[in-house]
């Protein structure tokens, strides 16, 4: 089952980090290299995501190549195995992301949280199951 980052409270923030024209990681990278972290393989994280594999597989190939070493290490698949493995790289980058993530949502939250009681109910209903909709992909 994939594993959805739906914040319990509003306002959130969803953000990516560009690094170039073409280099970039946000929410949906982080959860493809978490997933292959917890399951050891790329088609595995793609189910877990709701995700099909050759997404999956342009999205491990545009982080491998966003970087000057990859973030993670495959071996082929068939009988014997195949699986994805993350290089210290690729879990340094998930930790920075998610701690930065952790702090970003905190400081949205007292900026904007005392505009939440300002929110029309349809909108936040209109939001929360837009969050939810994205989050499963």
């Amino acid at each position: 089952m994939a594993h959805k980052r739906v914040p319990a409270t509003y306002p959130i923030i969803r953000f990516r980090i560009d690094f170039g024209p073409r280099s970039c990681v946000g929410p949906g990278k982080i959860a493809l290299l978490e997933q292959i972290e917890r399951c050891g393989s790329l088609s595995e994280a793609a189910r877990n995501l709701n995700m099909s594999y050759r997404r999956a597989w342009q999205l491990l190939d545009s982080l491998n190549n966003c970087f000057v070493e990859p973030l993670v290490h495959t071996a082929k698949g068939g009988r014997g195995g195949g699986g994805a493995t993350l290089t210290l790289l690729g879990e340094r980058l998930i930790h920075v992301y998610r701690a930065f993530d952790a702090k970003i949502q905190a400081r949205v939250a007292q900026s904007f949280g005392p505009f939440r009681a300002d929110v029309r109910e349809k909108a936040r209903a209109a939001n929360r199951a837009r969050v939810v909709r994205l989050s499963s992909r």
